[in-house]
């Protein structure tokens, strides 16, 4: 996974680098194909803002939060990149399981087809 990380009116601090790649390693076990994702960590005044933006090869999912803290922004957008990516991956598994019962419908069809002749055969 290539994680790219951009700070805006800050400085950039290893100990935030160490956070994000920690948090989003954990996104890993439910992405199937190797992605890219781009973090922006912002402040103005006093709101912490970071934005998520995760592209795999036919999914685009992004995620937003601002509150006071930094550390409280990565980790709710993250939570929230986590249940768009959870919900893709189901999604995903429901159609490839759909699939499979449709191929098993389809030779069980052929199947009974192939019955269907041998009794016409046979009468």
């Amino acid at each position: 996974m290539q994680v790219s990380i951009t700070f805006r009116h800050m400085e950039a601090t290893q100990a935030i680098r160490d956070h994000v790649d920690l948090k989003i390693s954990h996104l890993e076990k439910y992405l199937l194909n190797p992605t890219e994702v781009h973090i922006i960590l912002s402040v103005e005044k006093f709101r912490h803002i970071c934005e998520i933006v995760l592209v795999e090869q036919n999914f685009k999912a992004s995620a937003n939060e601002t509150t006071d803290d930094m550390y409280k922004s990565i980790d709710r957008a993250i939570d929230k990149l986590e249940s768009q990516v959870k919900k893709h991956k189901k999604i995903l598994q429901d159609n490839q399981k759909h699939r499979h019962s449709l191929h098993d419908v389809a030779v069980m069809a052929e199947q009974e087809y192939a019955r269907t002749l041998e009794q016409k055969e046979s009468k």
